[in-house]
């Protein structure tokens, strides 16, 4: 059968016509998805992974990227400009602020303990004392088998080897939240050490990057002990010591301890709070924070204020099964509030 030009240019327009019809909505969906990149402490990083694939899934028009740098690379970014949203557990000071020329809301997202993780073969219930803590930090107790240690831990073998030490290789939130602690319970260690998301250690220690760093040379390290965020210790399987609080009890970190100590928190106007030593529960926690703009290009101020609400409500039913504590809904609705009255599309 004959088949003219003609009809072969027509047939080829008319493909080419229906090919754009049936494309057309599609990129006209992809060139609408909005990008929001966030970077910054590694403590909740498994935590904002989830809210991201979540908060997605009821916003397919908004995709949420988040690198964990650690907390100082996330303070960094923020004033610098070059993410949309930082994350730190270390809030940032007034002098750090006032260096972020869009202006910067703290919105806090979640509460956790930072556990003490160690690799003692053979010993699975290891206590530490307030007294003996920072004193393993701070390099002045420096083996396994010091009687302050043994003292603690009655009928455990504790072998005649050296502590080794791991620690945070970035400016860390995590590291913050640890020595902060530390410092307030012993003059000691502030003296020696002090609080810094990058502190001065003293002990020569062995150093990783990100909690997963730290997790990591703990467990290939015997005689190794180090802190990390929760999560990161129970997905590793590190044995986690019981710490004594101020109530005298020792207590191995949980999502319920952590919460009975963060119980009290009172998050002022700015929802900027350290806490150093809580009254009771697990005593080493802190809280997280994601850093946003006052503000924005105004699809962009839509998008963060659309993810803020989304994780002050929604987004709390997730931070439990994952190790964190939540954030009071009378704190969250007014953080949500701020944000809403503070975030201006420009």
């Amino acid at each position: 059968m004959a088949f003219s030009s003609t009809v072969f240019r027509r047939t080829v327009i008319a493909s080419a016509v229906t090919a754009a019809v049936a494309i057309g909505p599609v990129m006209s969906a992809l060139a609408q998805v909005l990008t929001l990149s966030g970077a910054g402490a590694t403590f909740p990083a498994p935590l904002y992974e989830r809210y991201a694939a979540e908060f997605t899934k009821k916003n397919p028009n908004i995709r949420v990227n988040y690198q964990a740098i650690g907390s100082g690379g996330g303070i960094n970014q923020t004033i610098a400009g070059t993410v949309d949203f930082g994350g730190s557990d270390a809030a940032m000071t007034d002098a750090q602020i006032a260096k972020v020329s869009r202006g910067v809301i703290l919105v806090p997202t979640a509460g956790g303990a930072v556990a003490v993780v160690y690799n003692l073969p053979g010993v699975s219930n290891l206590k530490l004392s307030r007294a003996v803590l920072p004193e393993i930090f701070g390099g002045k107790i420096t083996k396994w088998n010091d009687p302050k240690i043994v003292k603690d831990n009655p009928g455990v073998n504790l072998p005649n080897s050296p502590i080794r030490s791991v620690v945070r290789a970035d400016g860390s939130g995590t590291t913050f939240i640890f020595v902060n602690h530390l410092s307030a319970i012993s003059p000691y260690f502030k003296g020696r050490v002090g609080v810094s998301t990058a502190p001065k250690w003293t002990t020569n220690p062995i150093k990783g990057k990100g909690n997963a760093g730290v997790a990591a040379q703990v467990k290939r390290t015997v005689g190794g002990i180090g802190y990390v965020e929760l999560s990161f210790a129970q997905q590793n399987k590190i044995p986690m010591a019981a710490v004594q609080n101020r109530q005298g009890k020792f207590i191995v970190p949980s999502v319920q301890a952590a919460e009975d100590a963060l119980d009290t928190v009172q998050f002022p106007d700015n929802f900027r709070v350290f806490v150093g030593d809580p009254t009771d529960g697990y005593p080493i926690v802190g809280l997280t924070w994601i850093m946003v703009y006052k503000e924005y290009p105004k699809a962009k101020a839509d998008a963060i204020e659309k993810l803020v609400s989304w994780i002050l409500t929604d987004g709390q039913k997730i931070n439990g099964s994952l190790g964190y504590t939540k954030i009071p809904a009378s704190t969250a609705k007014r953080v949500i509030n701020t944000v809403k009255n503070g975030v201006k599309g420009i």
